[in-house]
């Protein structure tokens, strides 16, 4: 099927739609739509659509604020529900400087141009996140969870088993694969894995995968979250990011002959990940809150090196089955789902990349569980930490070059100024813990 505007004038036909959505994302990867009747579709797909773009984080100024969303046909659906003046379609949107240039500081087009880039090389980039999340009993505080299950846990039907399937069914009417969803290790923690694809389609349906699991919370009367610790002494809520690089049907991570069954491409690639994960951790992982997950005995990374199976490295390479030589990948387990997929699809492809053409050096495996190391073991082993909280990781990212060259001048300037108010907001706030410990003492 080739979804092209002529196709989407069809559908539209077809299926009575009144009204569509159009999407795109800000520069902190939050969801933004505006509607448009099915009069104006044509004209839309044609033209695109004119919106003032100054009241988007980190889009334009005042005196430059005309912008264009452009229709993506490839990504039209049908959003599901019962709508009582007609169906309702949705498009994600390119968004367009007025003279039809593609804008600077829209993160899908810093994706697509990061995928150009492999394209040339010859390359389709694969992605397949797990993104974890918490289901509470509305948004108030404290948190209250609905559920004490646990890993793989069957809760009772009638609350989180239930509000899966419901969300699972919604996307695949949407048109996203599933591969399998389940309960995860904290309480009311959850997990649904959307099925391997192009980066740019799963930047998509991962915006959209978020919107359906809230508005199904929503609808049950409950709240889901994807921030990354919302309960002290629980896991955090991560986004493993399984990837791969393809040229036609070959996977070229894949090679019979190593030991590992990776090509050397893979192992250039995974350098090239330890080497700049440093830098683009401000984009995988850019709250305040991202870093209360990243954090020793949480089943989060900490330290950067790679492994075979061991789920406590940074990156982990899952063991090869026989026969299934498509399957062979990377997993990066920092990132979370609170993060803007298209920059961190963009910014870890980039950073592979980078090892792969300018040949860094391959790194070996480690065997040993790194929490159990010494600081001298780890030191010898030339295994560092990743950034420990969002200043630091600031002040990494503003270094780096090749971190700006990825984002474009735009959206790297922006949002460099972004997080340095968040964190000067956060580091000047009296929290609770210090008035519990401090107040009763000092």
């Amino acid at each position: 099927m080739i979804k092209d505007k002529k196709w989407v004038m069809e559908e539209v036909k077809k299926r009575g739609v009144k009204f569509i959505y159009l999407w795109f994302t800000d520069i902190l990867g939050f969801l933004k739509s505006f509607a448009i009747t099915v009069e104006e579709l044509e004209k839309a797909l044609k033209e695109g659509v004119g919106f003032d773009g100054s009241s988007i984080k980190g889009f334009t100024r005042i005196e430059e604020s005309d912008m264009v969303a452009m229709p993506d046909p490839t990504t039209f659906s049908i959003i599901p529900g019962n709508n009582q003046y007609g169906e309702v379609a949705r498009m994600f949107c390119d968004v367009l400087e007025p003279d039809g240039h593609p804008y600077r500081g829209d993160p899908r087009y810093i994706l697509k141009r990061n995928l150009k880039r492999a394209e040339d090389l010859g390359y389709t980039f694969y992605v397949g996140p797990e993104l974890e999340y918490f289901y509470f009993r509305s948004s108030q505080l404290p948190p209250q969870g609905i559920d004490t299950g646990g890993y793989f846990d069957l809760t009772p039907r009638d609350l989180a088993d239930n509000l899966r399937k419901e969300t699972v069914f919604i996307l695949k009417k949407i048109g996203i694969e599933v591969e399998c969803s389940h309960h995860e290790v904290a309480p009311s923690q959850h997990e649904i894995d959307l099925k391997y694809t192009d980066a740019l389609r799963m930047a998509d349906n991962t915006m959209t995968y978020r919107l359906v699991v809230k508005e199904v919370a929503l609808k049950n009367g409950l709240y889901a979250t994807f921030m990354p610790k919302p309960v002290y002494g629980e896991n955090g809520s991560g986004m493993h990011i399984h990837q791969s690089l393809f040229k036609g049907e070959k996977n070229v991570f894949f090679d019979p002959q190593d030991k590992y069954h990776l090509s050397e491409i893979a192992k250039r690639y995974i350098s090239g990940l330890l080497r700049h994960v440093p830098e683009f951790t401000l984009i995988t992982n850019q709250w305040v809150n991202s870093y209360k997950r990243l954090v020793p005995g949480y089943e989060a990374p900490v330290y950067i090196s790679w492994a075979l199976r061991n789920r406590s490295d940074l990156i982990r390479v899952p063991v090869y089955k026989p026969a299934k030589e498509k399957a062979t990948r990377i997993e990066i387990r920092s990132p979370d789902p609170a993060c803007n997929p298209y920059l961190t699809f963009a910014v870890i492809l980039s950073a592979g990349l980078e090892g792969i053409e300018k040949k860094y050096d391959i790194v070996e495996p480690v065997a040993k569980n790194v929490y159990q190391m010494s600081p001298e073991e780890r030191e010898e082993a030339g295994i560092a930490q990743l950034p420990e909280n969002l200043w630091e990781a600031i002040k990494i990212a503003e270094k780096s070059e090749w971190l700006r060259k990825t984002l474009g001048d735009h959206i790297f300037f922006n949002l460099i100024e972004n997080k340095k108010m968040e964190w000067e907001k956060y580091r000047s706030q009296v929290t609770s813990y210090e008035l519990e410990k401090y107040l009763p003492i000092l």
